[in-house]
């Protein structure tokens, strides 16, 4: 009798999506450690910074057809887990990060999404949570509950000098990877 092949399982992907434009970035300096978090986990992983892309800004009409924005949306589809690297401007994710998702809307569908944040002041703690309501809502994703939010006092030139902050950047990154792996890997 022939033994039928074991099924085979895919590994989940995982993205990192800086969304800055500063040059000099404390989120694109977090997304750098959860993406190096991910190399070291072994998983498949990859880098992508919207800032090298050139998006359009979003105009609900031939914004969806430009190279880039296809490239961006053909990514974000790929992946299983998502991490987001955002600055934090006036109470709210950057501007980029909402045009991102306003550019690629449907490829979130049933992402599993964590956050790492940067700001310059802890009275945006929460700053994360629309952005979060709406990939949830519009889009299914389920949203890691532990992200990470840091000040610039984290910091000294390219370097987290916060122990807390690297160390629940790793958290965040092991969360997202096992809640993935569970949900995908099936």
């Amino acid at each position: 009798m022939l033994k039928k092949p074991e099924p085979q399982c895919r590994m989940p992907k995982h993205l990192v999506v800086s969304t800055s434009g500063n040059p000099d970035s404390n989120s694109r300096r977090m997304g750098r450690i959860a993406f190096a978090a991910l190399e070291k986990a072994e998983v498949d992983c990859e880098w992508l910074d919207i800032d090298q892309l050139e998006l359009p800004l979003c105009d609900a009409d031939t914004c969806y057809t430009q190279p880039a924005a296809q490239r961006l949306g053909a990514t974000i589809e790929k992946a299983d887990g998502i991490i987001v690297a955002t600055p934090v401007y006036n109470y709210d994710v950057s501007a980029a990060t909402k045009n991102m998702l306003e550019l690629t809307g449907s490829a979130w569908e049933d992402k599993i999404v964590a956050f790492v944040c940067a700001a310059g002041g802890m009275g945006s703690y929460m700053s994360v949570m629309a952005f979060a309501n709406s990939l949830m809502l519009d889009f299914r994703c389920l949203i890691i509950p532990r992200f990470v939010y840091a000040t610039g006092d984290s910091f000294d030139g390219d370097k987290v000098t916060n122990t807390k902050v690297a160390k629940r950047i790793e958290q965040v990154v092991a969360e997202l990877v096992r809640v993935t792996k569970g949900v995908r890997s099936q």
